[in-house]
């Protein structure tokens, strides 16, 4: 293959070819994605960067200040991760996701770019998100770390606001076994003079110290602003603006409220180069979308979708359908990674669920069905638990079980909630 050769031609093969690029899925540093980032020039693919880390709440947030900055008439550019059914979805411009032909031409650019440098899967695909932005003049990128913060590849771009949604326990592999450990990783996105916004009302006093060790300047929920619900609507105060009779998020879930105001918040702090309109705020708040958070497909047998894994998102998961009414019982099909702390989860939903379904799934990091059920079991005993071989196998056995009025919560990883609408169950 010469330099102006593509390695590949169809998007399929360059992932599957980058997922054995690296030694290693995950290697936390920013030295490699700088150098090739360089190359490229694209560390500053737009005129203004929003940087999202935080435990739960990421995506929410992503999707509000995107459909808001789009209502306003902005050109944005939109990176999160993972994908629920297209590697495409990582990467919108203009609300919509990118061409397999734009993300091949990008990958062979950093290819050529990389020289001996190896890049793990989320590197390149990091990389691409921000060549690709470089290269359509937009106003705004928004920019959804994947790990951490600090020596996520994300972090190669000097954010104008960083916004950290909440802080919890996850990924203690790689950031620690405490909030203090976490937040001190999440606070790597912040930088000299620039917003940060904390969505986390309680947030762990190192996010506070690194805050102002940074120079950066510091806002938190409940503090510098503030939410009051109203009715069917809900008041915003800030600093320098107060938004009055606000719509709630077209998301489901009270913990919404905190990351719609958090994005406010970011909104005001940049109001002097992102000026935005109440009206646009308003549209964005109806208008926002993503699925599989608290997703409901309605119908004899409720669907409640929801890719959730870990406890504080778990809990958030069970306040919200504890305000679902309900005539019959919950089923509540799981699939869940390795390195999950799965009793925890479990503890968070146990109130809300009758009978669990534990499902293998189609990657090696997943738990298998029987050790998930080991798992569950350890929690509410084992004559709560029906092990099922698939997602498939789970929708089979639920058609003789439920009953009209009955509840099935699909959740534990983006993977069970793809797999469960790709086969889209009917139980009608």
């Amino acid at each position: 293959m010469n330099n102006n050769t593509p390695r590949f031609s169809s998007l399929n093969d360059w992932l599957e070819w980058q997922e054995t690029l690296h030694p290693s899925s995950i290697d936390l540093g920013l030295e490699r994605v700088e150098r090739v980032a360089d190359q490229l020039h694209c560390r500053a693919p737009a005129k203004i960067h929003i940087s999202v880390a935080g435990t739960n709440g990421k995506g929410s947030s992503v999707a509000m200040l995107e459909a808001i900055l789009l209502r306003a008439g902005y050109r944005v550019g939109c990176y999160t991760s993972p994908h629920l059914f297209r590697y495409n979805e990582r990467l919108r411009l203009q609300g919509e996701p990118i061409s397999d032909s734009a993300l091949c031409e990008s990958f062979a650019r950093i290819d050529h770019a990389r020289g001996e440098n190896t890049l793990t899967y989320f590197e390149f695909g990091t990389l691409a998100a921000l060549d690709i932005m470089a290269r359509h003049s937009l106003d705004v990128a928004l920019l959804e770390v994947g790990l951490g913060g600090r020596l996520d590849a994300v972090n190669v771009v000097d954010a104008d606001a960083a916004l950290i949604t909440n802080i919890g326990i996850d990924h203690t592999d790689w950031l620690g076994g405490d909030r203090d450990c976490i937040a001190r990783e999440k606070a790597g996105i912040m930088r000299p003079g620039k917003p940060a916004v904390c969505g986390d009302a309680d947030p762990p006093a190192s996010l506070i110290t690194e805050a102002g060790r940074i120079g950066a300047l510091w806002r938190v929920l409940g503090e510098d602003f503030s939410i009051r619900q109203a009715g069917r609507g809900w008041h915003w105060q800030g600093q320098h603006s107060s938004y009055r009779e606000l719509p709630r998020p077209a998301l489901a879930g009270s913990h919404q409220l905190a990351n719609a105001a958090s994005v406010l918040m970011v909104l005001e702090m940049l109001r002097e180069c992102l000026p935005v309109k109440q009206t646009a705020i308003e549209s964005g708040l109806k208008w926002v979308r993503l699925a599989g958070r608290i997703q409901t497909v309605p119908g004899r047998v409720e669907q409640v979708l929801d890719v959730s894994h870990n406890a504080q998102a778990a809990q958030a998961l069970s306040d919200s359908l504890r305000q679902q009414p309900l005539s019959g019982i919950t089923h509540a099909v799981i699939g869940m990674m390795q390195d999950k702390d799965t009793e925890s989860f479990v503890r968070a939903l146990e109130a809300m669920v009758s009978h669990w379904y534990p499902v293998g799934l189609q990657t090696d990091r997943a738990s298998t069905a029987p050790q998930l059920a080991r798992r569950l079991a350890s929690v509410i005993g084992m004559e709560r638990v029906t092990t099922c071989d698939s997602v498939a196998d789970a929708i089979n056995r639920l058609k003789a079980e439920v009953r009209p009025g009955d509840r099935v919560l699909v959740c534990g990883s983006f993977y069970t909630v793809a797999e469960w609408i790709s086969l889209q169950a009917d139980f009608e």
